[in-house]
């Protein structure tokens, strides 16, 4: 018997409603939105016999080839489906009307990577609220999430720092599926909506991606692997900051450091972060070939976790960064706005979202548990309406 998980969208292909093929139909998806055996969801729903009108992108691009922050993409024609491919990453990044207007369902299928800045489930957000206004149906086909939906970790994003990376009142390690994101979002704004979720087969809240059997696919340039997912939700934090997260490497977020970090001289730092993390913090020197400090060397560290259930990826993020904060004052800076279409917040405070935390690392005199715990009962809040939303 196959133990694999089944993704959501094998479980549509495999039994289709007639209803269905007789509805004009778009769809959400990129180049990670692939069956089991790894057949793009599209050329199979289109091998189907369902009428595809149009595909929409979201950041990255169809392919996911586009680098991050601002970096658009262009709509398309679909290389074999010759349907309009339209990107939901640039000047527009809400389906219009005139875009959904020949269409009566949008079919959702995203691999998100748990993490609230991971700006997907931002776009299928705002594609839920285009289509309640405009009275379109909607069925998301449920992914895993890659970190499991066991563990939720991080503050909710406060009123005056909803962005792109941060529209909805979720922590950063939200404890999500796709398809249960849509339910919150569905909630949580209210939404006239006619949602559907697809729901996996052999799927427990407690998998990380590698225990379901599944391939990883890249769902964008810098999420090569599941490792990669795992650090992200606080190794996101340095995009705010003149450390180099490892983009322009072959190891992106696995990677750290700047060329003033001496990493042979943060022995403290490294067994700290082993001790309390279940991390061991490996020295090294790197040189990205772009982004931050591109062709300078840079000392730092790679990432190595070691447990994984002891492992809390956001606290660590917070921790890398109060640690340097504390190490390098005259050098560490926190990064200039633009980020992520926000022209004057700084991008450390909507990645965080709350400006608050930022100003506590600065003062340096609140250990990381007086600033975890300022956040607890907001937590306590959203574990409580997430209950809704839980499909497994």
């Amino acid at each position: 018997m196959d133990s694999r998980t089944i993704l959501g969208c094998d479980v549509l292909l495999n039994n289709i409603p007639k209803w269905l093929f007789k509805a004009r139909t778009g769809i959400l998806c990129h180049q990670a939105s692939v069956t089991s055996n790894l057949r793009h969801v599209a050329e199979e729903l289109a091998k189907a016999r369902l009428n595809i009108k149009c595909i929409f992108s979201p950041q990255h691009g169809f392919f996911s080839e586009k680098q991050a922050n601002m970096i658009e993409s262009q709509d398309i024609i679909h290389p074999i489906l010759n349907v309009p491919v339209y990107s939901l990453y640039g000047p527009i990044r809400t389906p219009t009307e005139e875009q959904l207007k020949d269409i009566d369902v949008l079919i959702i299928d995203l691999q998100d990577v748990g993490t609230r800045v991971y700006t997907y489930t931002t776009t299928m957000g705002l594609s839920l609220e285009s289509a309640a206004v405009l009275g379109k149906k909607v069925i998301v086909l449920d992914r895993p999430n890659p970190l499991g939906t066991s563990e939720v970790e991080g503050n909710i994003v406060s009123e005056e720092h909803v962005s792109f990376v941060g529209r909805y009142k979720v922590p950063m390690r939200h404890g999500l599926t796709v398809g249960e994101y849509a339910i919150w979002v569905k909630k949580e704004k209210g939404l006239d909506l006619d949602l559907h979720v697809v729901k996996m087969q052999n799927w427990i809240s407690q998998f990380f991606y590698d225990e379901t059997g599944l391939s990883w696919v890249f769902p964008s340039p810098n999420m090569p692997t599941i490792d990669t997912a795992i650090v992200y939700p606080g190794m996101v934090l340095l995009e705010g900051t003149n450390i180099s997260e490892g983009r322009g490497t072959t190891l992106p977020f696995l990677l750290f450091g700047a060329p003033f970090i001496d990493p042979f001289n943060m022995k403290d730092f490294m067994n700290l972060a082993h001790e309390k993390y279940g991390v061991t913090l490996r020295p090294l020197f790197f040189e990205p070939m772009f982004d931050k400090w591109a062709e300078n060397i840079c000392g730092g560290f790679q990432i190595h976790v070691i447990d994984r259930k002891k492992f809390k990826p956001y606290s660590f993020g917070l921790f890398v960064i109060s640690n340097l904060l504390k190490t390098y004052p005259e050098s560490f800076s926190w990064k200039n706005p633009p980020y992520e279409y926000e022209y004057e917040q700084q991008p450390i405070d909507i990645l965080i979202g709350n400006r608050k935390i930022r100003e506590m690392l600065e003062r340096g005199n609140l250990s990381l548990e007086e600033i975890e715990g300022s956040w607890q009962e907001e937590l306590h809040n959203y574990l409580e309406k997430r209950e809704d939303c839980r499909l497994y």
